[in-house]
């Protein structure tokens, strides 16, 4: 139930976040536009992996997920049932976002993630997402890593968020910022904007999963 509810606030409140008319004030490459979007993104999920993390963790990303399930943390079972709550939380909350926020009067829809091929081409989203993913990965492990003797405190969503807000700032102006398979797919498919390129948010951050688990523990443990 957790990790439904909490990726369900997820794209409520900070995909809903990037809507014009909350920015409509502002141009789409101003700094200003971006960055008021990558604080809403990182102490928005650093406050729903707060609310959750008593329960199921507060993964609210089946990246994290994946990346828990190969460093032995979760059981395949559990990493199967809290990715079809993600997803489905996901879904649930790209309709609500998009019923309560009549975002069909709109002519642009926000927050859709995508890139433009005249400025990189597929490859380079890809491995955009994919360190994205697992700069992020690194931090949820390094903050979950029992030998640094971390005591459970806000101060875990709140290096998380941070991170998150990072690379937002950093995303943004190539792919929108995905980092989260859900986040990368449910709005687009919801406002009907899902195409191929849709496929990189989809895929790229699982990859990251496979690379930060062995990474975090051989440099970093």
């Amino acid at each position: 139930g957790a990790e439904f509810f909490g990726t369900m606030f997820l794209i409520i409140f900070c995909v809903g976040s990037a809507n014009h008319r909350t920015l409509a004030g502002l141009d789409t490459f101003s700094p200003a536009y971006y960055i008021s979007i990558s604080i809403a993104f990182g102490i928005g999920i650093g406050g729903i992996v707060h609310i959750c993390a008593g329960t199921s963790g507060g993964h609210v990303n089946p990246a994290v997920t994946l990346a828990l399930l190969l460093d032995k943390r979760i059981s395949l079972l559990v990493a199967i049932v809290y990715t079809v709550a993600q997803f489905a939380g996901g879904f649930a909350g790209a309709a609500i976002l998009y019923g309560l926020g009549n975002m069909g009067e709109l002519q642009n829809i926000a927050g859709v993630n995508g890139y433009n091929k005249d400025v990189i081409d597929t490859e380079h989203a890809f491995f955009l997402e994919v360190f994205g993913t697992l700069f992020l990965l690194l931090t949820v492990l390094s903050t979950i890593n029992e030998k640094r003797g971390h005591a459970p405190s806000y101060l875990q969503p709140l290096s998380i968020g941070l991170s998150i807000l990072v690379m937002h700032i950093f995303l943004i102006p190539y792919t929108n910022c995905a980092i989260n398979p859900v986040r990368g797919t449910v709005w687009n498919v919801v406002t009907g904007q899902a195409d191929e390129h849709t496929l990189v948010f989809l895929f790229a951050p699982w990859v990251a999963s496979f690379v930060a688990v062995p990474l975090h523990n051989i440099f970093f443990d």
